[in-house]
């Protein structure tokens, strides 16, 4: 495997051991359909001190079909058991046309924004777009055909690992590698939503650090903000956290998002 560099560009930014910690504004589903409230976010994450804010890219027609037989149900275990999948998809998705006025307000603000593409339209979509990273999910690291194709962009990746095994971690970053990764940070994460703070094993992270020898960040679904900074105690190089104007505004993320006052708590 070929070695890749110990630190690693995102924006303007050098991300990885002695530099500071990169802080992304997770916006996900929290826009709410509604492209003022998704501005919005976008202005308080630059206020609370965050590096960059991160969407994900994708369409209920490209991730699912609409079927309610049970493998298109949300199981046990999260927010959104019993949820019809297509529905969700449906209601959290983040339309395309805003991706780049809201990559033009980010940048105003000295924020970087990136994106979770989920295939290969959404790859190509924000490649054009000039994205500075994409972020691989949980959920696809085993989709080693997606990885290749995000890395064969030369943009950095950032690589959840919240569903996988030390075997699956290690066929992502040859994939990753093999198809001409410029630099990779691998995200410890804990894919329950919200997730129990005695299950985040941040240990994981130094660990994780000595490894694969690329920066390790965290991506947490936690309440609050403790496992978020001890994972930076630890030697968290990067933290991932969603960002709500207000939790009470509901929505399929709210309930494990931070607010911005809280937010800017835990950049401090």
């Amino acid at each position: 495997m070929s070695v890749l560099p110990r630190t690693v560009a995102l924006g303007e930014r050098r991300v990885g051991p002695g530099e500071p910690v990169y802080v992304i504004a997770e916006l996900s589903a929290n826009h709410g359909h509604d492209l003022d409230t998704a501005r919005a976010i976008v202005a308080a994450a630059a206020e609370a001190g965050a590096d960059a804010v991160k969407l994900q890219t994708y369409t209920a027609d490209t991730m699912t079909i609409d079927a309610r037989t049970p493998p298109f149900v949300v199981g046990d275990g999260t927010l959104w058991a019993g949820r019809n999948l297509y529905e969700l998809y449906q209601e959290a998705a983040t339309p395309w046309e805003w991706h780049a006025e809201l990559q033009a307000q980010a940048r105003d603000l000295g924020l970087d924004l990136f994106s979770t593409p989920f295939d290969a339209t959404a790859v190509a979509f924000l490649d054009e777009l000039g994205t500075p990273a994409m972020k691989i999910a949980s959920f696809e690291l085993v989709d080693l055909e997606l990885i290749r194709a995000a890395a064969a962009t030369g943009q950095s990746l950032i690589v959840s690992t919240g569903m996988a095994t030390d075997a699956e971690i290690n066929e992502a970053v040859e994939a990753a590698v093999g198809a001409g990764a410029t630099g990779l940070v691998l995200l410890r994460c804990n894919s329950s939503y919200p997730a129990p703070p005695d299950e985040m094993d941040l240990r994981t992270i130094p660990a994780m650090a000595r490894r694969w020898s690329v920066p390790v960040g965290f991506s947490d679904h936690t309440l609050g903000t403790t496992a978020a900074t001890v994972a930076v105690a630890l030697g968290a190089s990067v933290l991932e956290k969603h960002l709500t104007l207000r939790r009470s505004d509901g929505g399929p993320d709210a309930a494990f998002s931070l607010e911005p006052d809280e937010f800017g708590a835990m950049v401090a």
